[in-house]
């Protein structure tokens, strides 16, 4: 059993994937017709044991519509004319979205204005309502 090495912790058996071959729609003439070069590659992430929870619930976040109910993730490749350009570039897909989903996010520390942010903002607020006030209705003294 060959396994497609994703990080140094992930490793995707193959017999996980499952690819099927469709007609692909766009450019290749009268070949486009003939041959099933499109490639729709298919990943139960629900029931894989390669994957971890964590990895697993944010690639269910990340895909969002290639997500199935059921948890398979579905990646249409046909960008190129050959099955096997397509096939690649299925699989490397579906390796960068497992990378991303590994990765842990930086989680964000709110910080406060600083001072000179502040006084700048006021600064500016009211040179706005001075100019605001200018275009009023001339006082008559």
């Amino acid at each position: 059993m060959d396994r497609i090495v994703v990080t140094p912790h992930i490793a995707i058996d193959e017999s996980e994937l499952e690819e099927r071959f469709v007609q692909a729609s766009g450019p290749g003439g009268q070949n486009v017709n003939k041959v099933a070069t499109a490639v729709q590659l298919r990943f139960d992430v629900a029931n894989s044991q390669s994957l971890t929870e964590y990895v697993r619930t944010r690639l269910k976040t990340l895909a969002g519509k290639r997500m199935t109910r059921d948890g398979v993730l579905v990646i249409d490749a046909r960008r190129f004319r050959t099955q096997d350009r397509n096939r690649e570039d299925a699989r490397e897909r579906l390796i960068d979205l497992i990378r991303e989903a590994a990765e842990r996010p930086t989680p964000r520390r709110p910080t406060k204005p600083t001072l000179g942010s502040k006084k700048r903002r006021l600064e500016t607020k009211s040179k706005r309502a001075q100019v605001k006030k200018a275009r009023g209705k001339p006082q008559i003294d």
